[in-house]
């Protein structure tokens, strides 16, 4: 009622309304779907380059479209690669096998061995130690290359298969890995129950640990196998002999043959970095199992 005894209209009501949960969660899910379908694009697009480029002579190499197949020569390649400088490549592709795969293991060993060591040990200079193995984190492995050639060189191992298995036995981060996935993984009650029994400590370490490490031990020794494959500053400095290069270098000196005798070695050098990464693509897809479980584990430790 007004003051002079008439009605007033009735307002309408407005309610607040709130945006549907449901709704916000889709526009979420469609904004991580763009951002992976992108990412996944960045990521797969110089592999699709590479088997592309593969499949080219050397006239189809340079004149036709790059993102697409120009006839089909891959076999030509190949049997170009396996054949070419009497077979060098092969010899180039045992090295890397034998530097990453042996020196992987053998550093994957011993860091489990130090990461356990930290984990379970109370030892004067504990905390000092594990501070200086999280320290190196900070020196850039290429700052180490020029120190660990003149040690080499002092002791006569340039240019010798130990000048790039000795540097793969010591990686800190491995080290730190496999403390964080000894302390989520072996309980002290497991181990005083083994000293009750009788069991040394390295009874207890290669019978107990070891087995109960398999999947953090995986996680490591995939990390510096791909690491060290992929490894090419220490090659080309501790390396001399074509005979002991890896396949990093190898390809890295086909390519710089054009520039310098005038030979074009451009499509064995991209069939050959095709064939370089099929080793360690195997190696993910056989290894799955054992690191997502040891990144996932790391990451609620």
């Amino acid at each position: 009622m007004t003051d002079n005894g008439t009605e007033s209209p009735t307002r309408p009501v407005r309610r607040l309304t709130h945006p549907d949960p449901a709704s916000r969660g889709r526009g979420g899910q469609r904004f991580l779907l763009v951002g992976l379908v992108m990412a996944s694009v960045y990521s797969l697009f110089p592999v699709w380059w590479l088997v592309v480029a593969a499949t080219k002579d050397r006239t189809g190499l340079y004149q036709s479209n790059g993102l697409w197949f120009s006839g089909w020569h891959l076999w030509d390649n190949l049997h170009q690669l396996f054949t070419y400088d009497d077979g060098i490549f092969l010899r180039w592709t045992a090295n890397s096998f034998l530097y990453a795969g042996v020196g992987s293991l053998g550093g994957t060993l011993l860091a489990l061995a130090t990461g356990y060591g930290l984990a379970r040990f109370e030892f004067p200079g504990r905390n000092l130690v594990f501070a200086c193995v999280v320290g190196s984190f900070l020196i850039p492995i290429a700052l180490l290359t020029l120190p660990l050639y003149l040690l080499f060189s002092e002791i006569g191992l340039v240019d010798t298969p130990w000048a790039m298995l000795i540097p793969c036995l010591i990686n800190p981060f491995s080290v730190y890995l496999a403390k964080v996935y000894t302390e989520s993984t072996i309980p002290f009650e497991l181990l005083e129950a083994a000293r009750i029994d009788g069991a040394g400590e390295l009874r207890i370490f290669v019978s107990i640990v070891l087995r109960m490490m398999t999947t953090g031990g995986a996680t490591v020794f995939l990390l510096a196998f791909v690491n060290t494959w992929n490894a090419f500053f220490l090659p080309l400095t501790v390396l001399r002999g074509e005979e002991n290069w890896t396949l990093n270098l190898g390809l890295y000196n086909w390519s710089g043959k054009r520039l310098e005798s005038g030979v074009d070695l451009t499509s064995l050098v991209l069939t050959g970095a095709l064939l370089s990464i099929v080793p360690m693509a195997i190696m993910m897809v056989a290894m799955r199992r054992y690191w997502r479980s040891g990144v996932t584990l790391g990451a609620l430790k």
